[in-house]
């Protein structure tokens, strides 16, 4: 397990999330003893487990795009990823995508509540949740066994997205949209998809 440790939190993009999560906690410490500093703190989590399900079905899996840019970017955001799974340099969100999508959610709040403290705290539970989604995703691709029966079942259904049906299991640290809106069904119900492993190819 410390080999992995160690490759995860040497990957450039998740190494400078981690300075980035160092600088806001720092932030929120001397706040903890207030009540919204955890609500804030929380909210900036929540905001992530619904962002991580919402992009990835909503803006990863678009309808191929004509546009020559807006195809090369999708396809480095994510088709990429479902050709080769195991390449972490397509499996780790890029940092020319995440930190703009969090100092646009960072300004949002501090629009929001004037405070630079509820913020900072904000950033914190976002980016905390971020590295979390970026670890268990991580850890589906690696031979790492999960301990707990949920963290089997993440790890399974997400292999399932990649491999069996890319229209499905599009949670990395959670089902509850999938079962939600219609995208978690059982490895049995579910034909496998000849685009799977080729988002670009799909009609």
């Amino acid at each position: 397990m410390r080999k992995y440790l160690r490759e995860f939190g040497a990957f450039p993009d998740i190494a400078v999330m981690l300075l980035i999560l160092i600088v806001c906690a720092s932030l929120t410490v001397p706040h903890v003893l207030h009540l919204w500093t955890w609500v804030a703190l929380v909210l900036g989590m929540l905001t992530y487990a619904t962002s991580e399900y919402m992009v990835h079905r909503f803006l990863f899996h678009i309808k191929t795009p004509e546009n020559p840019f807006m195809l090369k970017m999708i396809k480095r955001l994510h088709y990429d990823h479902h050709v080769d799974p195991d390449d972490l340099k397509l499996l780790f969100l890029p940092l020319w995508f995440s930190i703009p999508g969090f100092i646009i959610y960072g300004l949002i709040v501090f629009l929001i509540t004037g405070s630079t403290n509820l913020t900072a705290s904000f950033a914190t539970g976002l980016v905390a949740y971020f590295l979390y989604y970026e670890w268990k995703h991580y850890i589906a691709h690696k031979p790492i066994q999960p301990r707990t029966i949920m963290g089997k079942n993440i790890k399974k259904h997400h292999l399932l997205h990649h491999f069996k049906n890319e229209n499905y299991w599009f949670g990395v640290t959670h089902t509850s949209f999938d079962k939600t809106l219609g995208t978690f069904k059982e490895n049995k119900e579910v034909e496998k998809s000849p685009t799977a492993r080729n988002l670009e190819n799909r009609v």
